[in-house]
């Protein structure tokens, strides 16, 4: 049949020269896994430090605001490459991590650093996010939370934030996917994700091509479904995303009439809870 001859009778340049996969099959799944996981891993990790960073751009301080400036413009103005060998031979070589093993396949000394460079690199990309996805909060609803007595801090944290990370959903997502694709530099410093398993079984057998091949193919596989699928979830939240106007209360007040302010319309519960309505016809 025509798929034997994926296996066989095929010569060490051909794009679809798959004969390795017998033996080396194991070792490209174990690649992949290793992939999954960095990605994964380094994204976890950077949305805190993201957070406070996109906080911190929004601070009235200037210097806060230039410290998380000149850190984001660093790590999105020099290579992934450059940083992930600054961090793996000057941070760690400081730093002795020992000779673990996760699950079988992990080696934590070269893990950690992996996971440490990517999610810093990330970090700044998300502060981006997070800061953009603030800024689409209407501030009407910081200042409706403001006028029921929250603070600042309390506004930010009940209002603004639950709003804004509704916002940054279908970009985090994407920047998974993103992260996917980038970590494939790790396989520079020995890391055993899919590009290093590909190039040390081109290595191995002489076959220059489809082991590259075949790890563009799990890179698309992986890819571009969860593309399409954040695309699907992202139309939806837009669909079902209906915000309502806050209406404020009318300054109209004479000494004949008394004008009773009328409800904040909002999606926000936090503001549901306080509305001003629930008082007067509580």
């Amino acid at each position: 049949m025509w798929w034997s001859d994926l296996f066989t009778n095929m010569n060490p340049t051909d794009f679809f020269n798959f004969s390795f996969l017998p033996k080396y099959g194991t070792a490209f799944v174990r690649g992949i896994e290793y992939t999954l996981l960095l990605a994964v891993v380094s994204v976890l990790l950077a949305i805190l430090p993201a957070l406070g960073l996109a906080l911190m751009r929004l601070s009235r301080k200037k210097p806060v605001r230039w410290l998380s400036g000149a850190y984001i413009a660093v790590f999105r103005s020099t290579p992934m490459l450059v940083q992930l060998s600054i961090i793996y031979y000057g941070l760690f070589y400081a730093i002795s991590l020992p000779r673990l093993t996760l699950f079988g396949f992990v080696d934590i000394s070269r893990f950690i650093p992996g996971v440490v460079a990517l999610a810093l690199n990330s970090s700044a990309y998300v502060a981006e996010i997070f800061r953009a996805g603030i800024l689409a909060v209407d501030k009407g609803q910081a200042e409706a939370a403001r006028s029921l007595g929250l603070s600042q801090w309390q506004s930010m944290r009940l209002v603004v934030l639950p709003q804004a990370v509704k916002n940054v959903l279908p970009a985090l997502a994407n920047e998974m996917v993103t992260m996917v694709k980038e970590s494939s530099i790790c396989s520079v410093l020995g890391m055993a994700e899919m590009m290093f398993a590909a190039k040390t079984i081109a290595g191995s057998t002489g076959i220059s091509l489809a082991p590259y091949t075949l790890a563009a193919l799990v890179y698309f596989c992986i890819n571009y479904p969860a593309s399409k699928g954040i695309e699907a979830i992202e139309r939806r939240m837009r669909r079902g995303d209906k915000h309502a106007p806050i209406i404020a209360p009318s300054p109209t007040v004479t000494p004949d009439t008394i004008v009773a302010p009328r409800p904040i319309q909002t999606s926000c519960p936090i503001l549901q809870l306080y509305r001003p309505d629930a008082f007067l016809n509580g």
